[in-house]
C-alpha cells in the first residue's frame, strides 16, 4: 500500500467510526447502507468541497494544506496526536529520498549513563520499531526475566517488544489488561510508521505480526493512534505477583528512548519491586542471601520453594 493509499485507508476508517450524533449531524430517520458519516457530510463539517474531500479519500490529490488538514481532523474529532499523524500522512506526495538500508540503531552514551543511574528502577531503551537496545538488571528482571540478560546486546537477536505483547506468552500474561498495552503498541507503531514510510524494516515487522497475530492485524487495520508517554499497568509478575507500575518514556528528539517503571511510594507495588530486586541481585561467591520474609511478601507473590518458575 502506497502512502496516498494510506491516507485515505486512515480517513475512510476514522469516518465511519463517526457516528452523525456525535457531531450533531441529522439523519431524519434514513436508513444508512455504511456506517459512520457520509462523505459529503464531512466535507460540509471540515468546509471543503465534496469531489475534493473524495479526490482526498482516493489518493488523487496534491498536498493538502495544514488549514486543510486540520480543519478535516476537527471533524473527525481526531485527537493531538491523530492530527499529528494526519499531518504525517499527508506529507506522503512530497519528494522523499529513494529507500536506502535502515541505519543501525545505538544506544547513546546519555542513555547508557541514565541506565546506571537507575540502577534500582526498572529501565530499558527501546528504539524507534521497539527493539530493546538495552536495558538495567532491573528491567530485565520486570519485563523480560525469561531471556537472556545479554539479548539486547546481540543485533541480530535484539528482543523486541512489540513481537513479545503479540507472540510471547510470558509478556501476555505479564500484563493485567493485556489489550488496553496491545492498543498502545499498536498505536505507537502506527506514529512511527507515518513519520518514517521508508522504514523497510519497519514494514517487516509490521507484516510480520499481521500474518501471525489476527488481533495485531485487526488493531492496525482499526487505525487507533495513541501516543503512550505516560501509562499505568497493573502487571502479574512470576515472582513476586501484581504490581501497579507508572511507565513513562524519556525521549529527547530523534533517537532511542528510555523507559522507566516507578511505583508508589510506600505501597505494596513498591515493596514487590523492592523484592524483586533482592531476588535478582548477582550472587556474591560465598555469601548467603538473607531470607524473604513471608509477612513481606506482596499477595499473589510467589513463595519461596513453591516450584514457580520463575525463568
Amino acid at each position: 500500500m502506497n502512502e496516498q493509499a494510506k491516507l485515505g485507508d486512515f480517513l475512510r476508517t476514522r469516518r465511519s467510526q463517526l457516528r452523525p450524533a456525535d457531531v450533531g449531524v441529522p439523519t431524519y430517520g434514513d436508513r444508512r447502507r455504511v456506517p459512520g458519516l457520509r462523505r459529503e457530510e464531512l466535507a460540509q463539517l471540515a468546509g471543503v468541497s465534496v469531489s475534493y474531500y473524495t479526490r482526498l479519500e482516493q489518493g488523487q490529490s496534491q498536498s493538502a494544506s495544514a488549514e486543510v488538514l486540520d480543519a478535516i481532523a476537527r471533524a473527525l474529532r481526531l485527537g493531538e496526536s491523530e492530527r499529528l499523524h494526519l499531518h504525517d500522512l499527508a506529507r506522503a506526495d512530497r519528494p522523499r529520498q529513494a529507500n536506502g538500508r535502515p541505519a543501525p540503531e545505538r544506544v547513546t552514551e546519555a542513555a547508557r549513563q541514565l541506565l546506571d543511574v537507575l540502577a534500582d528502577v526498572p529501565a530499558l531503551v527501546l528504539g524507534r520499531r521497539s527493539d530493546v537496545l538495552a536495558w538495567n538488571r532491573m528491567g530485565h528482571a520486570l519485563f523480560a526475566g525469561h531471556l537472556d540478560p545479554r539479548a539486547p546486546e546481540k543485533a541480530g537477536e535484539r528482543p523486541n517488544m512489540a513481537r513479545l505483547v503479540f507472540l510471547d506468552p510470558h509478556t501476555r500474561e505479564l500484563y493485567a489488561d493485556w489489550p488496553g498495552k496491545a492498543r498502545a503498541v499498536v498505536g505507537s507503531l502506527r506514529i512511527v510508521a507515518a513519520r518514517h514510510p521508508q522504514d523497510s524494516a519497519l514494514h517487516s515487522l509490521v507484516g510480520e505480526l499481521c500474518s501471525k497475530s489476527d488481533e495485531f492485524a485487526s488493531m492496525w487495520a482499526d487505525h487507533r493512534i495513541k501516543a503512550c508517554t505516560v501509562a499505568v499497568y497493573e502487571m502479574r509478575h512470576p515472582l513476586v505477583g501484581t504490581l501497579t507500575t507508572l511507565q513513562q518514556t524519556l525521549s529527547h528528539g530523534p533517537g532511542p528512548a528510555v523507559v522507566v517503571a516507578t511505583t508508589e511510594a510506600d505501597s505494596p507495588s513498591r515493596a514487590a519491586l523492592t523484592l524483586l530486586a533482592q531476588a535478582t541481585a548477582p550472587s556474591t561467591a560465598g555469601a548467603v542471601a538473607p531470607p524473604v520474609r513471608r509477612d513481606a511478601l506482596p499477595p499473589g507473590a510467589a513463595r519461596p520453594g513453591s516450584g514457580v518458575i520463575t525463568g
